[in-house]
């Protein structure tokens, strides 16, 4: 059942035309400094909650932004639910996650280009970092468009932003600041590994068609088609990430890096791998203590 929140205050509007919308589960590292970034600049902010436990909602109240909850059924579904169903009244919109920022360079080039009224979509570089440093790498990301121009992949995860209409590159750079550390980055990347299992176990068809001689998503999704066919193929993502896209270049964090993104890789293969061998699909464990069980008697030593 979706529930909506009463805000503490109200987001003051900033001078950019543009609704930022924002989904959330746990995210309270994160959403004060995303909050942050954001004001003087967006007119709106939305979030789609997914009933955290931590101070999330708390953050969003105290900022006066949108927010509601709503049960996560999937990264798609969640998005086109925010698209389709939010109050939206600018006329443009973001998607933003929790833990990216954007500079004020980004910030100017995206108001010039919205004010140029020339496109339908915008998209930008985006830096990786991990361990907190930054990184020599960067994939390009659509995440403005015309509200209402746009709808989401309906998968599970690795959702993708469809654009009714021109996109145009523009220049500036997004900071992608992804884990405050590697404790909550490995437990974040087991949960994507075994989402990414279960949907490849389950067989559902990829969010856009894999062609080896398409668009740069086209392609992503035909390797991706066919990594776990190739020969050697840790060695050579290894080496891809390491060598081919740069992180040579952060020395001893880079090294690492390479490794652990290579062992997200391995973690999905053997996932599937066991899902195959059991013939069911794998459940999260509850892990730590809960609150009292009021059926039972609680020892007071």
């Amino acid at each position: 059942m979706e529930e909506k929140i009463e805000k503490k205050s109200t987001w003051k509007a900033g001078n950019a035309p543009i609704a930022v919308v924002l989904i959330t589960l746990n995210e309270e590292h994160n959403l004060e400094g995303a909050l942050d970034n954001l004001k003087g600049w967006a007119q709106e902010v939305f979030i789609v909650d997914s009933f955290s436990q931590d101070k999330t909602v708390d953050i969003a109240l105290d900022h006066g932004v949108h927010i509601i909850q709503r049960k996560f059924r999937g990264f798609g579904d969640q998005w086109n639910y925010a698209l389709n169903e939010l109050p939206i009244t600018a006329k443009w919109t973001m998607k933003l996650d929790p833990d990216e920022r954007l500079s004020n360079e980004i910030k100017k080039n995206i108001f010039d280009a919205i004010q140029s009224d020339s496109y339908d979509g915008l998209e930008f570089n985006r830096r990786w970092w991990l361990m907190g440093t930054p990184l020599p790498i960067y994939d390009r990301v659509l995440r403005v468009w015309r509200t209402g121009k746009c709808e989401f992949s309906d998968v599970s995860v690795n959702e993708h932003p469809m654009v009714d209409g021109d996109v145009k590159l523009i220049n500036g750079v997004m900071e992608h600041l992804d884990s405050p550390n590697l404790h909550h980055w490995i437990q974040k990347q087991n949960e994507y590994s075994s989402s990414e299992a279960v949907a490849s176990y389950s067989k559902p068809e990829l969010s856009v068609k894999p062609r080896l001689m398409g668009s740069s998503l086209e392609r992503r999704m035909w390797l991706k088609h066919h990594f776990y066919k190739i020969p050697g193929r840790y060695q050579l993502l290894f080496l891809y990430f390491f060598i081919y896209r740069g992180l040579w270049k952060a020395g001893k964090v880079g090294y690492h890096s390479a490794q652990l993104w290579t062992d997200v890789y391995r973690w999905k293969e053997l996932k599937t791998l066991e899902m195959k061998i059991t013939g069911r699909i794998s459940k999260e464990i509850i892990h730590g203590p809960g609150k009292p069980d009021s059926r039972v008697k609680q020892a007071i030593k």
